[in-house]
């Protein structure tokens, strides 16, 4: 299984590196960050285009027309259009999700960023995300970018996690906490 992933994220990074190449040479960063978030999102939302994408039965030319009919609504850059289209000739939709963090990665560290992904029992307005940055900024010294995660199962709280570091600051966690505490003392 292990080196099924490590296939998987090779081949992402190849293709990451190439469209990162790309949009560089074309001063397109911004635009192809935003349409790959567009494209994160949507497959996060739709189990039907995660099927899509990872559907060996579909032919080529079928997963190319369903790729390209998204990337029209969507109204993805051409670059990002081409991209896809390029994945789906060559059968390898699959990969999209890896290389969508493998682009991220080096977007990131062109621009000096790192990544915190923050988890949150509800969602988060900007006045919030901006306290969040502020306070990992300062931490690390470094402009950070921060994607977010809704699990209305922590109750209340955050967890972030930057890198290897993981900060657990939910109600489910402390109250977890407490309990074992509680145990111990009984």
């Amino acid at each position: 299984m292990s080196s099924k992933a490590t296939g998987i994220s090779g081949l992402a990074s190849r293709y990451a590196n190439a469209l990162f190449e790309l949009s560089d040479e074309q001063s397109a960063l911004d635009s192809v960050a935003a349409d790959l978030g567009t494209l994160e999102r949507m497959i996060a939302e739709s189990a039907d285009l995660g099927r899509m994408i990872r559907s060996p039965v579909l032919s080529r030319k079928e997963q190319a027309n369903a790729i390209a009919a998204i990337a029209d609504g969507a109204k993805l850059s051409a670059l990002t259009a081409n991209f896809l289209g390029l994945l789906a000739r060559k059968r390898r939709l699959f990969a999209l999700p890896a290389a969508i963090a493998a682009w991220r990665k080096l977007l990131a560290a062109k621009r000096g960023e790192v990544t915190a992904d923050v988890t949150s029992a509800t969602a988060l307005n900007e006045d919030q995300l901006g306290a969040i940055r502020r306070a990992l900024k300062q931490a690390t010294s470094k402009d950070v970018s921060i994607r977010t995660r809704v699990d209305p199962g922590l109750l209340g709280g955050l967890i972030v996690q930057l890198g290897s570091r993981m900060a657990d600051n939910s109600l489910r966690s402390q109250l977890e906490r407490l309990k074992i505490a509680m145990k111990g003392s009984a």
